[in-house]
């Protein structure tokens, strides 16, 4: 980035380690940052949705979608996070490649499945072989952030389904008896009112998924794990112009300082939105507001 980084080898001291940081693979780190916030950005939403579909399905009265949410909820809840990961992101992309080969190709005549090998005819690969790399890379983090949701939604679900089920029965009986209909009790009464359970649970949610990010590593998305161990390493030349000793401790030092610093903006923020939720509410948080104000 600097002029005088040409020579790397003539170079010592502050002008050395200000041309190190600064090389192409260091911006692919600091953009690996963003990467994992935007995976936040998506998936937070994303898993909310999932987990409110299946929160208020595991309470509905109609039997077939009841046993749909709580299906949802158990099974992917009481799966390793991992295995669940790195199983769901090969049956998404399989999915996904069999709907296509199934609209494009609807003349081929061999099994899609042969023995343990997945195969389709080229035009409903996902992405195409010869799309650009940076297709490769965004259907890649589209896949991750899709299973992140799922599984994050189903510990949403579970969440807000006790929250739902935390809301006084006697306000939603009042509701019934001045002549609202059961899906008005539900999104007048029920949900405005379910939040405040729920965020105590949601924030912890909150807090695992920033600490799941860095298994985005393991679904073969280059984020700052993955650069933080490639660029801590010793390598050899064909990697950087500015070989070093083993620096994977400080690298991941940086992370730590990292997730610490972000976890505590979080704390903050969550805070502020329990403390603006509880405000004038029948709760042990709402309580202690109106004996700290009197």
């Amino acid at each position: 980035m600097f002029s005088f980084c040409l020579d790397p080898a003539s170079l010592e001291g502050l002008p050395w380690l200000s041309c190190y940081l600064t090389t192409g693979k260091h911006m692919a780190m600091y953009w690996a940052v963003g990467t994992v916030l935007l995976l936040l950005a998506i998936t937070a939403p994303v898993a909310l949705l999932f987990g409110f579909g299946g929160a208020s399905a595991a309470r509905s009265h109609i039997a077939p979608l009841r046993w749909i949410g709580k299906t949802y909820i158990a099974i992917v809840r009481g799966i390793p996070d991992i295995a669940f990961f790195l199983f769901f992101v090969i049956a998404l992309d399989q999915l996904f490649e069999y709907i296509r080969h199934r609209i494009k190709c609807s003349d081929w005549s061999d099994a899609v499945w042969q023995g343990s090998d997945f195969v389709v005819c080229s035009a409903a690969k996902l992405p195409l072989g010869n799309a650009p790399q940076w297709v490769h890379e965004t259907y890649g983090f589209f896949l991750a952030a899709l299973t992140f949701a799922i599984v994050f939604g189903a510990f949403a679900g579970n969440v807000l389904f006790g929250a739902m089920q935390a809301v006084p029965r006697g306000q939603l009986e009042t509701a019934e008896a001045y002549g609202m209909s059961r899906r008005q009790t539900f999104w007048r009464v029920l949900v405005p009112q379910m939040w405040v359970y729920a965020l105590p649970g949601l924030s912890n949610l909150w807090m695992v998924l920033i600490k799941a990010t860095p298994l985005l590593f393991l679904l073969g998305v280059e984020d700052i794990v993955y650069w933080a161990r490639e660029l801590g390493g010793s390598k050899q030349p064909q990697f950087t112009d500015y070989p070093h000793p083993d620096w994977r401790m400080w690298y991941f030092l940086a992370l730590l300082v990292f997730y610490l610093c972000f976890t505590k903006l979080s704390e903050v923020v969550l805070d502020r939105i329990m403390a603006r939720l509880t405000h004038g509410q029948a709760t042990a948080a709402g309580e202690a507001q109106r004996k700290a104000a009197a």
